[in-house]
């Protein structure tokens, strides 16, 4: 089910009002019927999937409670390797079996030998990627005694596959979302508007900038060798606030849901595009994905110990792996190894990039500060043309035509799309130190309501009038 159709629109508030009026009396029975909810809302993609998240589930619960009660240690080692083989099995066959099989009939073309094996028709599991590493991370924090297992099944089958953040995140941690499930839950009325002005927000990023910005992106990385350099530059931009829309609007919209029932979930994007290196961006970008290759990945590899050449080493592998969990394609592995490269001159320099949010005391960055932000932008943004070409040919392809091409023409698509993604940065630069762009209960009440009414306004009439795009990270 899609948070921007009508079926979720329905859906909400029916859940809502059984959660608070109905099952309100036990949280077992609240926690029964997030469950219920929970695989309703992935089964209405299909239902025959919901057996694949189950045992997933399963695997993972019964094997933190063997790992807790375990004193051997080369046991207890043998019992995480086993959730690790099953959970990695399970996402590799389902997402990789084809790119593998077709990457190694390719290669054995190339050296004359003509390897026989066949591909099959495999359907990815919507959201596979996300509750894998959910799974993972709890029974790695198990194994490291950083969280203790729990014995509630219902409790931790709808820990993982909890419906606002099931199929594209945030990637929740035990430690963080697992305790939530047994604290008694009272309706909170601050929560329940805070949770709506951020849907609302979630729901103008994605259904107003994203979902129009995708069809001029489709067209102009479809049809690149029939445009100029102005235009190509144009569809990087759109791209990126596509992107920047869709992905941020789902976390919003998903954080903004869970306050709905009494729930927290981590904040998984802080304003990215105010970034002012590239070190600094990733800790803003996809922040529970990025936490958790640093936790589960970078660390154990020996993270920023060790000589430079190390440190080099452990970015590379960890951001290629990224590459890789984004999608089956040499081109997002090609994706994830230039952003590594990138990371190089701050390993070198050994540069630490301020965390705080930038201009804290100011209206206006400082001349340094928009330079830095502006080549930021620029240096990841370049990059995400490997991420949305068909495939590595294509995105070099599109490169030779940005530098040779004809630049000195006008764009075709300048339309409502720059003003809208205009709106969202001014928003976001004012809001840029709380936790979402509709953080305004300092507003004079006429206001804030003139606010809510006008986008609530702006995103029925984009909901009514364009075509329905799934989100992007459903396909990772």
């Amino acid at each position: 089910m899609l948070f921007n159709s009508y079926e979720f629109l329905f859906f909400l508030p029916v859940i809502f009002i059984l959660y608070w009026k109905i099952f309100n009396k036990s949280l077992r029975n609240q926690n029964i019927l997030i469950l219920a909810a929970s695989y309703f809302f992935y089964g209405w993609w299909d239902w025959r999937f919901l057996s694949l998240i189950l045992i997933s589930s399963l695997i993972d619960y019964f094997i933190g409670l063997k790992i807790a009660n375990q004193q051997n240690i080369k046991k207890r080692k043998l019992l995480l390797a086993a959730t690790i083989f099953v959970n990695i099995g399970l996402l590799g066959f389902f997402k990789y079996y084809n790119f593998f099989i077709e990457s190694f009939s390719d290669l054995s073309a190339q050296l004359g030998l003509h390897a026989n094996i066949n591909t099959l028709k495999i359907i990815l599991p919507v959201g596979i990627s996300f509750y894998t590493f959910q799974t993972l991370s709890y029974s790695i924090d198990v194994y490291r005694k950083k969280v203790e297992p729990t014995k509630d099944v219902i409790a931790f089958l709808a820990f993982v596959s909890f419906f606002p953040q099931l199929v594209a995140g945030p990637i929740e941690r035990a430690k963080n979302l697992l305790p939530q499930f047994f604290e008694h839950r009272n309706f909170d009325f601050e929560k329940f508007k805070d949770g709506l002005r951020q849907i609302l927000w979630g729901m103008f990023k994605k259904v107003v900038i994203a979902d129009q910005c995708a069809p001029h992106v489709n067209d102009i990385f479809t049809n690149y060798s029939s445009y100029g350099s102005s235009t190509l530059l144009l569809g990087i931009i759109l791209f990126a606030f596509q992107i920047y829309g869709d992905f941020s609007g789902y976390s919003d919209i998903a954080i903004g849901t869970a306050r709905l029932f009494g729930f927290n979930l981590q904040k998984n994007f802080n304003y990215p595009y105010f970034s002012r290196g590239i070190v600094e961006y990733w800790r803003r970008w996809h922040i529970s994905l990025s936490t958790w290759f640093r936790d589960y990945l970078y660390i154990p590899l020996g993270g920023s110990h060790g000589s430079k050449l190390k440190q080099i080493r452990n970015i590379i592998i960890v951001f290629t792996i990224s590459g890789l969990w984004h999608g089956a394609s040499w081109n997002y592995v090609v994706w994830g190894l230039a952003n590594g490269l990138l990371f190089i001159p701050s390993i070198i320099m050994k540069k630490t990039e301020q965390s705080e949010v930038v201009a804290p005391n100011r209206i206006f960055p400082t001349l340094k500060e928009f330079a830095s932000m502006f080549a930021t932008f620029w240096a990841i943004n370049l990059t995400i043309v490997f991420f949305r070409a068909a495939t590595i040919t294509d995105a070099f392809i599109y490169f030779e035509r940005l530098i040779f091409s004809k630049f000195l023409e006008i764009p075709l698509f300048l339309d409502f799309n720059l003003l809208w993604i205009l709106l969202l940065l001014i928003v976001e630069w004012l809001q840029r130190k709380r936790e979402h762009g509709l953080c305004i209960e300092n507003l004079p009440r006429a206001l804030r309501w003139l606010i809510y009414y006008v986008l609530a306004i702006i995103v029925f009439f984009y909901f009514n009038t364009y075509q329905e795009y799934n989100f992007l990270y459903f396909q990772f």
